[in-house]
């Protein structure tokens, strides 16, 4: 997997903010070996463990739908604020860079299901967080957080409360 990440995976320095150093997820999505590689790798480990697959909007996006084809579950969209159309659930957070609002529609969730969520890159954990939170609020359960990349600098995994957290590639 890392052999895969590291010949497909673009670095764009001082993106978007100077000093942060993008990890550009996309040419490894345009490769058909090396998204069905992600997709295998991201939801093993919690096979037989969800009913639905949350994605985060954008990236997140992307691999729950696949995932979800794969898997032949449902996937669930989280947000940005004022995309939903319905009634909604929001959830403000801290980024590395910034602050923004996640949405879910109230009722897409049923009580009790079984939730993976799905992104590309852990970093600070805002993101990831809120959508789990959102969840929740939902009356679902997280069953696991797969993210492709995972910045452990920045103590991503500490702010997701001791969620059970699947990476495919530390990045220093």
């Amino acid at each position: 997997m890392e052999d895969i990440l590291d010949r497909l995976c673009a670095t764009v320095a001082d993106y978007p903010a100077p000093g942060v150093s993008f990890k550009d997820l996309t040419p490894v999505f345009a490769d058909a070996e090396g998204l069905r590689a992600v997709v295998d790798a991201i939801v093993e480990p919690f096979l037989g463990h969800f009913d639905l697959i949350a994605g985060i909007e954008a990236r997140g996006f992307l691999l729950a739908a696949a995932a979800a084809y794969a898997t032949g579950t449902g996937v669930l969209t989280i947000r940005k604020a004022g995309k939903l159309p319905r009634e909604t659930y929001a959830e403000e957070y801290a980024l590395e860079y910034g602050a923004a609002t996640l949405e879910i529609h109230t009722t897409d969730l049923a009580p009790g299901a079984r939730v993976l969520i799905l992104d590309d890159v852990l970093a600070t954990g805002g993101t990831v967080g809120a959508a789990a939170r959102l969840v929740e609020r939902c009356g679902a359960h997280v069953v696991g957080i797969g993210v492709v990349l995972e910045l452990p600098a920045l103590g991503g995994r500490a702010a997701l409360e001791g969620r059970p957290v699947h990476s495919l590639q530390r990045v220093d």
